[in-house]
């Protein structure tokens, strides 16, 4: 098979890995009726969230064993892992298994949140190792699915189960990487002659873009409550999971084009000398006119994890995306109890909501990446900066207390957090450089299990002082305080990008 459709091939395998390996972002959706089983309390709760994401702290094993093991052997360790964790937990609430205490369960959580970063270190190797100039393009278009798997994993309760939420959610994020995994393994792989980016590319990623703003679309419309409440919940599944199918239009396309030209190749081969020649010479133009010139951003210096460690710029980048990305996700992680106490029901469809517009986040820097292609762009921390003065905003609105504020500002949120996420992806490359970004990306993202303790702690502390006897909160006290805090780490996050902006501006500039 031509190099050009593998690959395609590949990036449209870890599509489909991005969009079932965010398991923990479905959490809030199931998390209340996950606490009335296992009978524990808000702070319990709040441990166990914080467990998903403390896997994250042993995340850079994932990025070594992808030096010197084989990707799909990573891949699968990585499954297997997600597979122990949630499904042994699925066995103990379905009382298939009766002896497990709750640290029983703490260390299950705390297994199947290190095994996304398994999964993840090979989709963003792949990717960057088969779309090295254009990584940033496809990084952002694959990571953005990942937005949406906690609205693919809703759905799919929705329309199976929607009574038993969490027992039908462990079953799905036990099995479904697995299954995901088999089918992508075969295509999720480095290859060896990449195809260097030309016109074909550019149309490539432009499809693609429109294969993916379509599909969020779709999952923003059919998580708004005047959808849900007209279409049935396995319509809208069968939709979204179509939808997943549409990205094998590119590598069939490119397939179609290498056999269009080998017999072009063929008919040339029987003209004369001469008309060869002609001929040769006028494909070669042709080449040559549709070749691209590709824009990078230049890698500041390649370093191993022990020296960056000892950069100033690393620990500014650690904050920032500690007080951004990880202050984002602590909300959305206890989103379920924040919309129960303040009395808004339609907590999947509230979750919904911030997943699909989580997917338009991690799009964005791409898209722009992508569609502007000026003399000047803005840079990474300035990225990261334009990112977090919306979050901060967000927090203060919600401190009004209508649905439509809760709705905007988990929208807003969403959206900004996926998009720091994303552009930490090029960030850390440009920063550190690519040879050893596979362990120092992990090394980055191990500042998300220790917001999640640290922020989420604290909310569940105060969550507890303004609940009553029975540790239930309800009202706007219960996270008044926490938004304004939460608030103010964002605004410190702000003016720490705008200081590594400072730092690193001349690093980021570019010119045609």
């Amino acid at each position: 098979m031509p190099s050009t459709t593998l690959q395609w091939l590949s990036l449209v395998g870890i599509i489909w890995l991005q969009a079932i390996i965010g398991t923990n972002t479905n959490f809030p959706a199931y998390s209340s009726q996950l606490k009335q089983l296992l009978s524990i309390s808000q702070v319990q709760l709040n441990n166990l969230a914080f467990a998903s994401d403390a896997g994250k702290l042993f995340g850079w094993f994932s990025g070594l064993a992808s030096i010197y093991l084989p990707l799909w052997l990573v891949l699968f360790i990585g499954s297997t892992l997600g597979l122990v964790g949630y499904g042994v937990q699925y066995l103990f609430i379905t009382n298939q298994i009766c002896s497990l205490s709750y640290w029983h369960v703490f260390l299950l959580t705390f297994l199947a949140g290190n095994s996304i970063c398994w999964i993840n270190t090979v989709c963003y190797v792949v990717t960057i190792r088969n779309f090295f100039s254009d990584r940033l393009v496809a990084v952002g278009i694959t990571t953005s699915y990942q937005g949406l798997s906690a609205k693919i994993y809703a759905n799919i309760v929705d329309a199976v189960s929607p009574h038993k939420k969490a027992r039908t959610f462990l079953f799905l994020n036990s099995l479904l990487p697995v299954i995901v995994g088999l089918i992508a393994a075969p295509l999720v792989r480095e290859i060896d002659e990449v195809t260097s980016p030309n016109r074909y590319t550019r149309v490539g990623f432009a499809v693609m873009f429109v294969i993916t703003i379509s599909t969020g679309t779709y999952a923003v419309l059919s998580s708004l409550q005047f959808v849900t409440s007209k279409a049935s919940s396995l319509g809208i599944l069968i939709g979204i999971l179509l939808s997943f199918l549409l990205p094998l239009l590119v590598p069939l396309s490119m397939k179609i084009k290498k056999f269009q030209e080998n017999r072009e190749k063929l008919r040339i081969y029987h003209y004369t000398m001469e008309e060869n020649a002609t001929s040769e010479e006028r494909v070669e133009s042709e080449v040559k006119e549709g070749e691209v010139v590709q824009e990078e951003f230049g890698i500041i210096e390649e370093v191993g994890v022990k020296l960056m460690l000892r950069r100033i710029n690393f620990w500014l980048y650690f904050s920032v995306y500690f007080f951004g990305a990880t202050v984002g996700l602590v909300y959305l992680n206890n989103l379920g109890q924040i919309a129960e106490s303040r009395g808004c029901s339609n907590t999947s469809s509230l979750v919904s909501l911030a997943s699909s517009f989580g997917f338009f986040g991690r799009l964005m820097p791409s898209l722009m990446h992508y569609f502007y292609r000026g003399k000047c762009r803005i840079s990474r921390p300035a990225s990261l900066m334009a990112a977090m003065i919306p979050t901060t905003g967000a927090f203060l609105l919600l401190l009004n207390k209508s649905d439509i504020a809760l709705y905007i500002s988990t929208a807003v949120i969403g959206v900004c957090t996926g998009a720091i996420t994303s552009i930490a992806v090029s960030t850390t490359t440009e920063l550190f450089g690519t040879k050893n970004f596979s362990v120092n990306h992990n090394v980055v993202v191990a500042n998300i299990p220790i917001g999640s303790f640290i922020f989420g702690y604290s909310a569940a502390l105060i969550y507890h002082k303004e609940g009553n006897e029975h540790g239930k909160c309800m009202g706007m006290e219960c996270y008044r305080n926490t938004f304004i805090m939460w608030g103010f780490f964002c605004f410190l996050g702000t003016l720490l990008a705008l200081i590594l902006h400072a730092r690193t501006r001349k690093f980021f500039s570019l010119k045609q």
